[in-house]
């Protein structure tokens, strides 16, 4: 029987699914100490030598179950296992781990070796934060040392050597090797030699009309006779690359925004330097969206412009509407949030990065090297879902012998950027630690943020397996605006359910109510589902909000002439 493991493609694809730009939040895991939360869940289980000799006796049983099942099993008996298996555990997926006694041994032997450590952890009597960090420690563990991690207990990669002559073990060597010396022992994900910027990436035809020493404004060249009469600002966030709104052709949300008749801008940000340390959150609003819109407003015209922020630039999206509002500007229009937290009071999977203690040593960090550099923070994202991001690619690349596929989504993940620290602590402490905007006490630019300004008609998008920005966390930005929002909730993840062109596999939900429920979970209760990406829905809700249609305006203008094509300079950096 032919083994059944997943096509590099498959692993690139749910990979992808849990990305995230935010994964640049912290340093590395030891800020946070995982390992001491682990001494203490040991010491705490130590300490209960009751329940320690409890949880020994019934692995001593688990272990004795498995051989007469296994025999039992052979031999062609229905027997059910002796501990339960996740069937949608996609590591298991070969018929070997069911059908071969050996086997499926060792994988109910590593079920039970798994449920007394998660038990171990869950008995220390911890600190909640403690203990939630004790379990993701154990759980890094455990999958570390899957059985399908290792060459022997992995039947699939035993079939493929057979199949191939040994050749994808030799293959896989060569890929072992050479991401030892080239990629810090780490297997790659992506092949990133076929995609360049202009070319296949961040590809949709604009001009650079704007430069300051934060960010590049770019104008995108117009595709259609007319366009609607607001302009309309992507506001990506800077911990990756903007062109996360710009991915491949086909696979680009400002492209999609330009073929429906949209005059596209986008901020793209510089990679900080040492130099940039006291760049502040309050620069990032004023040089950023707030000058955007300033040279938008001179090229074009308009009277209004429409924003569209993503992650953390849909947070700072919201504070400028509500900073300008305040100011007595009423040039912004619709606001569109993608995956945006506004209430950090249930942040995710984050949330076990950035307690107080986590931050104030990361702010010492930060202050002896001025920045968060882009390379050391991505590690942090991959432990956090290491059998997506680390050992699906150690079987992959190194048991199997495949490569890397050239996969646009992780490609951009890899172009890292760095935060500057005055800005980044800021941000950690006064949204995640003090959840400052949510409750209208953050100040920004002299001025304290009051959501609640916020009038214009709001598009909020949430995924539905989004682990950084939960959607019911994404949810309570509803509240907290007082103008009319839809909310729509898609599939995929983090960064894969905002790059959702429209296909047969991708569905997003809404709900048609003429109030708005006050809870995610009411809001599902009347939602429904539809096939089809959020995408076509945002452009019909963008037509009925964004102006008659006009003649699409210059590209530049005499005060703010092209400096160069798109996509710009800044981003090559």
């Amino acid at each position: 029987m032919a083994a059944l493991f997943e096509s590099p493609w498959d692993v690139a694809d749910r990979a992808a699914d849990v990305l995230a730009p935010e994964s640049g939040l912290i340093a590395d895991s030891d800020v946070a100490e995982f390992g001491k939360a682990l001494s203490l869940a040991a010491r705490g289980a130590v300490a209960n030598p009751a329940g320690l000799v409890a949880l020994s006796s019934r692995l001593a049983l688990d272990l004795a179950r498995i051989p007469p099942v296994a025999l039992a099993r052979w031999l062609g008996g229905k027997v059910e296992p002796p501990l339960p298996v996740n069937p949608k555990d996609k590591r298991f997926a070969d018929p070997a781990w069911t059908d071969n006694p050996a086997f499926f041994s060792i994988r109910q032997a590593y079920q039970a070796l798994s449920r007394l450590a998660e038990d171990l952890v869950d008995g220390a009597d911890l600190e909640p934060a403690t203990a939630a960090k004790a379990r993701m420690a154990m759980g890094l563990l455990l999958d570390t040392v899957a059985p399908t991690n290792f060459l022997p207990t992995n039947p699939a990669a035993l079939k493929r050597a057979f199949d191939t002559g040994g050749a994808s073990l030799l293959r896989g060597a060569r890929h072992f090797v050479d991401d030892l010396l080239n990629n810090g022992g780490r297997p790659r994900q992506v092949d990133t030699g076929g995609f360049t910027l202009g070319g296949n990436l961040a590809a949709t035809p604009a001009k650079v009309v704007y430069r300051n020493d934060l960010m590049e404004l770019l104008q995108y060249e117009p595709q259609t006779p007319q366009v609607r009469a607001a302009p309309l600002l992507c506001s990506p966030p800077w911990i990756n690359k903007y062109y996360v709104m710009d991915l491949a052709p086909g696979r680009s949300f400002i492209e999609w925004a330009v073929q429906h008749g949209r005059t596209v801008f986008a901020i793209s940000y510089k990679n900080p330097g040492p130099e940039m340390a006291a760049v502040t959150m309050d620069d990032y609003l004023v040089h950023g969206p707030h000058d955007a819109l300033n040279v938008i407003q001179e090229i074009t015209g308009a009277e209004t412009i429409d924003i569209v922020g993503l992650c953390l630039g849909g947070a700072l999206t919201a504070i400028a509407d509500a900073y300008l509002t305040e100011m007595g500007d009423s040039r912004v229009g619709t606001l569109t949030l993608l995956n945006t937290l506004l209430d950090y009071s249930e942040p995710g999977a984050l949330g076990l990065f950035t307690d107080e203690a986590t931050v104030r040593r990361l702010e010492k960090q930060m202050a002896r090297s001025g920045q968060l550099e882009g390379r050391s923070m991505a590690g942090t994202f991959d432990v956090m879902r290491a059998n997506d991001l680390i050992f699906n690619y150690v079987v992959s690349n190194w048991l199997m012998g495949q490569d890397p596929p050239a996969f646009d989504i992780l490609a951009w993940n890899t172009d890292s950027t760095r935060m500057p620290a005055a800005m980044h602590a800021f941000y950690l402490r006064n949204f995640y630690v003090e959840n400052k905007l949510a409750a209208g006490e953050l100040e920004i630019a002299g001025k304290t943020i009051d959501l609640s300004a916020i009038k214009a008609p709001t598009y909020v998008v949430s995924a539905i397996n989004d682990h950084i920005v939960p959607w019911k966390s994404a949810y309570k930005n509803v509240g907290l605006i007082s103008g009319p929002v839809r909310f729509v909730l898609s599939s995929g993840g983090h960064i894969a359910g905002i790059v959702s062109p429209p296909g047969p596999k991708v569905w997003h939900m809404v709900a048609e109510t003429e109030t708005t429920p006050a809870t995610g979970d009411g809001w599902r209760e009347v939602a429904e589902r539809r096939s089809g990406s959020w995408w076509e829905d945002w452009s019909r809700w963008s037509d009925a909000n964004s102006g008659p249609l006009q003649e699409p305006p210059r590209m530049g203008s005499a005060k703010y002439p092209v400096l160069g094509d798109g996509p710009g300079t800044y981003v090559l950096t």
